[in-house]
């Protein structure tokens, strides 16, 4: 027989060197932005990214990827993870995916492999049909990493980075804005379907500094897109105080939605209404020119406590509520008319259409509560892009294909009752108190444009009384034309109800429309 050669040995290295080896380089990894970075990242209010991922996920839970990753461009600061953190763990006992930005060491700028570690867990947790969670705190891209030819092979791929791979159901993205957040971590916030932001924190495309050498304006991280500036536009969903809040406010949302959008949503025990039912005919004033708060009845219809507000802040006039009715999700849509009377502007009409499409994505039925005078009118309205927002609205509700329940409260008027699920967007079912109104304009506004001609020429004939009093029957005539016993009669109603049955019924609806395709997959999403 020959003789066997064996392997080199090299510098005699054990297993137990390399792990030793392995085990230096982990800890090297967690020392995020070390201790001076770390210092001064806890000096400006902001938590450490391994302390935001150990708040977010179950305890024990953590299964992190990428943790080795370095910057492509090596200098003599030690990047660890090229600034970013990516992994998985359970929330509240559900796998998600994480990335969180580590702005504790080169201000968490995005480089090519801190892009490559959040795509390569983006298609991970696509693929495996679990929500993303987005940790954002970045001040944009890192010079020189992305300068000249690189900035364009960025290992950034659009067709899945921003959106689901062809032919996979959408995963929900819930990102939490915990200070600056720039570039790319906008970009993340962007795509997401829920966003919290911490007071201090913001969001734009670009930071200040770049805006002041790019055009000259100076301006200050609150005023470019603070809390105030991104509710107002839509940009993020909700302010909370702490980062601690912000992570409860993630758990809360992600708890209303499936893993994915071929699952059904969870059910919770059910609860009974903060408010009793009994007390509705109560909260509403007849008067249809008569304020109030929306919220008081939704809660004598949604569970105690069930309630997150999705975007109050972006188009008041319209609420915006995820909620739960007996234990079961819905994304709940109702006119504010504490807030100009409850008419629909252009950002009312595209928050609308966003929630709807968040809600039918993952499987939500769609309740909306009707008192709503009509879509605004006038310049700023037309400048605002009334007509397309409108337009994409009642698309979107139309070809919604979860349960759409519908109550008419008081009033629903014009173009505002279709953009509100009215008959021509197909709706499962439309109810009416008796209350309710309905007609193409409010009496008075519709008696004093389609018979201007004829109150004008009584009045020069018969004088201002005469006018007043052939004014006061035509406005009559017009109500008793608007009340729902004739929608009820012809079936434009499925049926009026008494207000403190409102929750019954529309439990009872959702569950008649659902019927037994409630674990349906059909193949095809929205968003």
């Amino acid at each position: 027989m020959g003789k066997i050669e064996q392997a080199p040995v090299w510098g005699e290295r054990r297993m137990g060197d390399l792990v030793a080896d392995l085990r230096g380089r982990q800890e090297r990894a967690r020392e995020m932005g070390g201790p001076e970075g770390l210092r001064r990242h806890r000096e400006s209010g902001r938590l450490p990214v391994r302390e935001r991922v150990a708040m977010l996920v179950d305890e024990g839970t953590w299964f992190e990827i990428g943790a080795l990753g370095l910057p492509e461009l090596r200098t003599t600061k030690h990047v660890p993870g090229d600034a970013v953190v990516t992994g998985f763990g359970r929330l509240d006992g559900r796998r998600v995916g994480v990335i969180g930005i580590d702005s504790s060491v080169v201000a968490g700028t995005t480089a090519p492999t801190s892009m490559r570690k959040q795509g390569r867990l983006i298609e991970l947790a696509q693929n495996a049909g679990l929500p993303l969670v987005l940790l954002c705190d970045a001040d944009g891209g890192r010079i020189p990493d992305v300068m000249g030819w690189r900035f364009s092979a960025l290992p950034l791929d659009f067709k899945t980075f921003v959106q689901p791979a062809e032919g996979q159901p959408p995963v929900p993205r819930a990102a939490a804005i915990l200070g600056p957040s720039y570039g790319d971590s906008a970009l993340h916030a962007s795509t997401a379907d829920f966003v919290v932001m911490t007071r201090s924190s913001s969001v734009a495309l670009s930071g200040p500094s770049v805006v002041s050498a790019a055009i000259a304006e100076e301006v200050t991280d609150a005023e470019l897109g603070g809390p105030e500036a991104a509710l107002a536009v839509g940009n993020a969903h909700l302010a909370v105080e702490t980062e601690a809040d912000a992570i409860e406010a993630i758990a809360a949302f992600l708890s209303y939605l499936p893993a994915n959008a071929a699952l059904p949503a969870p059910v919770a025990s059910p609860r009974p209404p903060a408010r009793d039912p009994a007390t509705l005919g109560e909260l509403v004033p007849l008067g249809s020119k008569s304020g109030y708060d929306m919220n008081t009845v939704i809660e004598t219809i949604a569970d105690e406590a069930s309630l997150l507000p999705w975007g109050a802040g972006w188009g008041p006039s319209l609420i915006t509520t995820l909620a739960r009715i007996e234990g079961k999700p819905v994304g709940l849509i109702a006119n504010q008319p504490i807030v100009g009377a409850g008419a629909l502007d252009p950002h009312a009409l595209r928050k609308e259409a966003a929630f709807v499409a968040l809600c039918d994505t993952f499987n939500l039925p769609l309740v909306f509560l009707h008192d709503v005078p009509g879509l605004l009118i006038g310049t700023e309205a037309e400048r605002g892009g009334i007509l397309h927002a409108y337009e994409q609205l009642v698309a979107r509700i139309a070809t919604a294909r979860v349960p759409k329940v519908g109550v008419l409260i008081r009033k629903a008027y014009g173009g505002g009752h279709f953009a509100m699920g009215g008959r021509p967007t197909h709706p499962h079912f439309q109810f009416a108190w008796p209350s309710a109104e309905m007609g193409f304009m409010a009496p008075e506004a519709g008696v004093g444009t389609v018979y201007r001609r004829r109150l004008d020429e009584v009045e020069r004939e018969q004088g201002p009384a005469a006018r007043e009093a052939l004014a006061a029957e035509l406005v009559k005539q017009w109500t008793l034309e608007s009340e729902p016993w004739e929608a009820a009669a012809y079936l434009s109603l499925d049926d009026v109800i008494e207000p403190a049955l409102t929750r019954e019924v529309i439990a009872t609806a959702i569950e008649l429309a659902w019927g037994e395709r409630r674990e349906r997959v059909t193949g095809r999403w929205n968003r």
